[in-house]
């Protein structure tokens, strides 16, 4: 995201690595965007904390705190030495009234943080590893442009340890999951790519598991 931030630099915050900026279920009145270092999300599920997202600079979160005026919905943990600008709803009004302009883009990237934050929770709360592993192609599929043709394969660029991360399994859990789908001839995986032979298949598969549940 593309900002001219240097006149709130007033509000920047540093924390050192693996720090706990906020806590899921506390009170929170403030989001972030981070200028540097990486911040871990993470979300008790059932009895399991589990990593839903490694935010890197120029994301935000928190936002929640301000579009709901709810507790928090998960914790934040930096992973390395991190700088934040810190924004409360004192001085984002500020920051609307003194640029319109960028309060619009971030407002523009709290809708896609919301969307993208829900959509990883359907992956997470998905029993069946299996299922869980399919729906995390779907969901990356989901931000690809359309194919030019009407073929069924995708290509990610992505790799088993990405989609570790997405699914809340070990890499070797996930592993296991591909291969038995390589097994199956539904996926081809590559160094830098994993070819899924057929969407529908696995769209097919995933909507099965869930009304299963």
């Amino acid at each position: 995201m593309e900002m001219n931030l240097q006149a709130f630099e007033r509000f920047a915050v540093s924390y050192q690595p693996d720090e706990i900026i906020f806590c899921e279920y506390e009170p929170g009145d403030a989001f972030y965007l981070i200028q540097q270092g990486r911040v871990q999300i993470s979300k008790i599920l059932g009895d399991i904390e589990k990593t839903i997202d490694v935010l890197q600079p120029g994301e935000i979160f928190g936002e929640m705190a301000i579009l709901e005026e709810a507790p928090r919905s998960a914790t934040a943990i930096t992973v390395d030495a991190v700088k934040c600008l810190e924004f409360n709803r004192a001085n984002f009004e500020i920051l609307m009234r003194g640029n319109p302009a960028i309060a619009l883009k971030l407002l523009k990237l709290f809708t896609k943080r919301i969307y993208d934050q829900r959509r990883r929770f359907m992956v997470l709360t998905l029993d069946d590893v299996q299922a869980r592993v399919a729906d995390v192609f779907l969901m990356l599929n989901e931000g690809q442009p359309e194919p030019q043709d009407e073929t069924d394969e995708r290509v990610f660029r992505t790799t088993a340890e990405d989609v570790a991360h997405w699914a809340g399994l070990s890499p070797e859990d996930t592993r296991n999951v591909l291969n038995h789908f390589v097994s199956q001839r539904r996926l081809e995986v590559m160094k830098d790519r994993i070819v899924l032979k057929n969407i529908n298949e696995f769209i097919r598969f995933v909507s099965s598991r869930r009304k299963s549940r």
